[in-house]
């Protein structure tokens, strides 16, 4: 929900349809950016129905300013994504749905999950994956803790630094000795530190789905 990963967003989307549609085309988007320093205090205190809260009143006004459908443009948000949909008229384009697409269209059957701490080891993102069949791993302890710092106190706040791509990349390589086919770059801003030139081991930047898969439902007949 950082504003670093929501331009990211909002290019994707873009360029999508203007890679479909040509010309001067860009997309018809309503985007509805939160002050993330409320939401990270919601989850840091565990308080999700206040979180819940916050997202739906969000989610309704997006609908009422004429939204066809809605993303929720963060993996760990998505902990509220049902609360969201009791509510709404309007569908809900889940990103761990969009993420499990892709994986299955590639045959991938064990993935490796990076995150933040609540994405990771929490059940609301691993069973969406789950049930369609792909069985998930983790990180270690530690390095999951190291895995969430780094998203909180350097990606959200728009620093990238080469010591933490070190690591980041040395998770990878562990997740995929723990037989890992590919890795899922579960949290949207993750994509601004690793990318698939960096490593040998296939990533899923659930940034770069959910924007594509945002796009080919705009321009079908939802």
């Amino acid at each position: 929900m950082s504003w670093e990963s929501t331009q990211t967003y909002y290019q994707l989307i873009n360029q999508g349809v203007r890679d479909k549609l040509g010309g001067l085309h860009s997309a018809n988007l309503i985007l509805n950016s939160l002050d993330f320093a409320e939401i990270e205090q919601l989850q840091a205190r565990g308080d999700w129905e206040a979180a819940a809260a916050l997202l739906t009143r969000a989610g309704l006004q997006v609908q009422r300013a004429g939204a066809d459908f809605l993303l929720i443009c963060t993996n760990t948000m998505h902990k509220v994504a049902d609360a969201l949909e009791s509510v709404l008229d309007i569908p809900l384009l889940h990103i761990a749905d969009a993420t499990a697409t892709q994986l299955k269209a590639k045959g991938i059957e064990r993935v490796g999950l990076l995150g933040t701490a609540f994405t990771m080891e929490q059940a609301f993102y691993r069973q969406r994956l789950i049930r369609r069949d792909i069985e998930v791993v983790t990180p270690v302890a530690l390095q999951r803790e190291r895995v969430h710092q780094v998203i909180y106190e350097e990606l959200c706040q728009g620093r990238i630094l080469d010591a933490s791509r070190a690591e980041y990349l040395q998770v990878i390589d562990d997740l995929a000795e723990q037989g890992a086919q590919a890795v899922v770059l579960g949290c949207t801003e993750i994509g601004l530190l690793v990318k698939q030139a960096d490593t040998s081991v296939p990533l899923f930047d659930t940034t770069e789905i959910h924007a594509a898969s945002a796009v080919d439902w705009a321009l079908s007949t939802h």
